[in-house]
């Protein structure tokens, strides 16, 4: 039995990304064998592809795909938590963007049938991410203030969703185009290419906010922490900065990897610490379980709902990382592999 699966062959443009054909993989010892439905589509994906990625990735050739939703198709030897027949989800960093994967059946987590796994997807990477930074690092409170980068993203509409049904009062930085939904979602919209945002913070709050989330980096972070009221929390959580289109100035890369630790060190009781999914879920992995078993069920729930960019086939791939690298699209791009 053949399966399809996307591999990046050597560092590139979206050009580079090619379908290949092969033979089902066996599932080994304590492995499930996994019919993949939905895997979300991120910028992490892309920096790979380019090469920049700055966390461990296999040699070239490989497939990316760092969160999957699919079917438990076949157990490996000693496999015993999950049957045949159940639904999944996974956060497993590469592998994703393919019919058929073998995990450790350590990293699943069940989901209820029924669902529609490209809206499963999204709670896997984008809203555990949103989430354990506002409830596990910035432990936030009803009535805060909140400063949400990148707003419309992927992991910003999962933080504005989260955010209202903790009792924050919001301000999220995007893109004119993408006001009317973060509006919609409870937030007050600021746009990042005409407005100085530390200055709007400022005028709409007292003296600023509780909480910053930066997926920015670099000398941004610097900004984000004028935003911070006395004894504010700031999380930097991405590598915008440093990882562009362009290559970036060292005194940006510098800053990047310097501020998070020394601005700790400055007056007011502002603490700045970095978040990564992947660390915590090894140094963690029961919040891992835990937080993901909580958003399954706020989604069954009904009181979450992610907000989809475009469903779009495996074999585009391509498409897919040309929509999410043109920063043109509102939410999760969800590659559907099969089903």
């Amino acid at each position: 039995m053949q399966y399809r699966r996307v591999i990046i062959p050597h560092p590139g443009g979206p050009e580079v990304l090619k379908v290949i054909e092969g033979p089902v993989p066996e599932p080994r010892q304590r492995q499930v064998g996994v019919r993949v439905l939905a895997a979300g589509v991120a910028r992490a994906d892309v920096m790979m592809r380019r090469g920049l990625y700055l966390g461990s990735a296999p040699s070239y050739p490989y497939t990316p795909g760092y969160d999957i939703v699919g079917i438990v198709d076949k157990l490996g030897a000693n496999a015993s938590k999950f049957k045949p027949g159940e639904m999944i989800a996974a956060l497993i960093e590469v592998g994703g963007y393919a019919e058929y994967v073998c995990l450790s059946e350590d990293d699943l987590v069940p989901v209820p049938q029924g669902l529609d796994p490209a809206e499963v997807v999204c709670l896997v990477l984008n809203h555990i991410t949103a989430y354990q930074m506002l409830h596990r690092v910035a432990e936030v409170k009803a009535g805060e203030s909140v400063l949400f980068h990148a707003a419309a993203s992927g992991v910003g509409t999962a933080q504005v969703q989260l955010g209202k049904l903790a009792g924050l009062t919001m301000y999220g930085t995007a893109s004119s185009g993408k006001h009317a939904l973060l509006k919609d979602l409870g937030a007050v919209p600021i746009d990042y290419r005409c407005e100085d945002f530390v200055k709007c913070i400022h005028e709409l709050t007292s003296g600023g906010v509780n909480a910053v989330f930066d997926p920015v980096g670099g000398s941004h972070i610097w900004r984000s922490l004028r935003s911070l009221k006395k004894g504010g929390r700031l999380v930097a959580y991405g590598e915008m900065a440093i990882t562009g289109p362009d290559k970036p100035r060292k005194t940006e890369v510098f800053l990047h990897h310097v501020l998070p630790r020394w601005l700790n060190y400055f007056p007011g009781g502002r603490k700045v610490g970095w978040y990564e999914v992947f660390e915590e879920k090894q140094d963690h992995p029961d919040w891992y379980h835990d937080d993901l078993g909580t958003l399954i069920d706020l989604l069954v729930q009904g009181k979450i709902i992610p907000i989809i960019a475009e469903r779009i086939p495996l074999a585009e791939a391509r498409r897919a990382h040309e929509l999410l690298e043109a920063s043109g699209v509102s939410g999760k791009i969800v590659l559907m592999c099969s089903g």
